[in-house]
């Protein structure tokens, strides 16, 4: 009988290539399927007394503090507002509805009541023409979602799915085929032994070799290198794991309402320092007080349509602020409070150990440090997290090169001069004042 190779190694290679192309095939030609633009709805057309594009800057400039157009707020809702009152009217109220209601107008008097008696602001700098365009702007009719296939409304920032065939079924039919290849492979592996078999071909035996845990036992050399270098990584990622201990860079917990600072701090620009007032006059930055959000939402309980992200719906913001209400007892409705709070659990996420002194006031008012410097680009995080490492070593690098403000600094200006003489230089590190004394922090 002949005596041939072992086929079955051959067969097992060819598998094992085969699998790896498929696998790598699957990873390839998965690719998201790009969701088509919706359409953009038309404009509405514009109201023959005023032009609604102007009347919407006189809107958002003037009105939108107290009014929307669709819900109560401070003041009524204004959409339709030209089909309820005389123009003649309107222009009296907004000239000066003070001097409306104290002439007895019933109307006024009854507006004035139904709003809890809210005295709007007059406007006599607003032309009859000014007042026309706001009218305008406010007559327009209400621009409805767009409608998706099935004929049901789809929300802003709802992302619609594109009648492409999806990945799932992609990935299922490459699959089905990796599976149909492998069973092939596996009956020609049993043909070729048959027809091995009927030939009195005999498969040569494997050769018994020594295992390579046993050559490498045997070799000295190669155990004692191993171990030296088996005990200094082991060294290395034991130092590494507990310097790590008690830092906790990157931490993002979820709060009980979602507070987006890239909304507030980035596309609307609010000071940090309006909210976490007490960072510039306390050693805390503090939480900001639940009336402080209530300062712009009393008038702002939704969003715009623009704020939606591909994550986060309108309706999802919307919902945060209704937390907000439900938290402060805020009905918005009657805009009232009802007088029933609940405490709203905030999760802490700067936490410095008890033996550690930082004071915010020190480093915001005397040092001049941008808030941004410590707690990273906070006006692009949608959710907020620990940006820096806060450890010791971070701080004394910080205060290795970070130069003393000086101007306007009279508090240190005789030490600041005689210390520029014995250290030779203009400028003076936190460092070099100081900043490196252990009592500086530990006490």
């Amino acid at each position: 009988m002949k005596k041939v190779g072992n086929h079955n190694s051959i067969s097992r290679k060819l598998l094992l290539s085969l699998s790896l192309t498929l696998i790598f095939s699957l990873t390839s030609f998965a690719q998201d399927a790009a969701a088509p633009a919706a359409p953009a709805a038309a404009a509405p057309a514009a109201t023959a007394g005023g032009d609604p594009v102007k009347g919407k800057e006189l809107f958002n400039a003037n009105c939108a503090a107290c009014h929307k157009l669709d819900a109560k707020s401070t003041g009524p809702a204004l959409r339709g507002v030209a089909a309820k009152h005389d123009m003649a009217w309107i222009y009296k109220w907004v000239h000066n509805s003070s001097e409306l209601i104290k002439s007895g107008d019933a109307v006024a008097v009854k507006l004035f009541e139904e709003n809890n008696k809210s005295v709007m602001t007059a406007f006599p700098q607003l032309s009859e023409g000014d007042i026309d365009n706001i009218i305008a702007y406010t007559s327009e009719v209400k621009a409805e979602p767009v409608a998706a296939a099935g004929g049901a409304a789809t929300p802003p920032g709802t992302k619609v799915e594109s009648g492409s065939i999806s990945n799932n079924i992609i990935l299922g039919a490459l699959a089905l085929v990796m599976a149909i290849l492998v069973v092939m492979l596996f009956m020609v592996n049993k043909v070729l032994t048959k027809v091995a078999s009927n030939n009195g071909i005999v498969v040569a035996p494997r050769e018994a070799r020594t295992p390579i845990w046993k050559a490498f036992a045997r070799n000295q050399f190669l155990v004692l290198v191993t171990s030296i270098f088996l005990l200094l990584a082991s060294g290395y990622f034991v130092y590494g794991f507990l310097m790590q201990v008690g830092v906790d860079q990157n931490y993002e917990p979820i709060q009980p309402i979602h507070y987006s600072h890239k909304i507030h701090a980035g596309d609307n620009e609010i000071n940090c320092k309006y909210c976490h007032s007490a960072a510039r006059v306390s050693k805390n930055a503090g939480i900001p007080s639940l009336n402080v959000c209530m300062n712009c939402h009393k008038n702002i309980s939704e969003v715009a349509e623009t704020t939606a992200t591909p994550e986060y719906s309108k309706a999802f913001y919307d919902a945060q602020i209704q937390k907000l209400y439900d938290a402060v007892g805020w009905d918005k409705a009657k805009q009232a409070y009802t007088g029933k709070t609940q405490p709203v659990k905030w999760v802490r996420i700067h936490n410095l150990p008890d033996f550690v002194y930082f004071n915010h006031s020190q480093h915001v008012s005397v040092a001049g440090v941008e808030c941004q410097t410590c707690h990273g680009p906070v006006q692009e995080f949608e959710i907020m997290k620990q940006y820096s490492k806060l450890t010791m070593g971070w701080c004394i690098d910080c205060h290795r090169k970070t130069d003393v403000k000086m101007e306007g600094n009279a508090y240190y200006d005789k030490i600041h001069a005689e210390l520029s003489k014995k250290y030779g230089v203009e400028k003076l590190t936190a460092a070099q004042m100081g900043g490196l004394e252990c009592g500086k922090c530990h006490y």
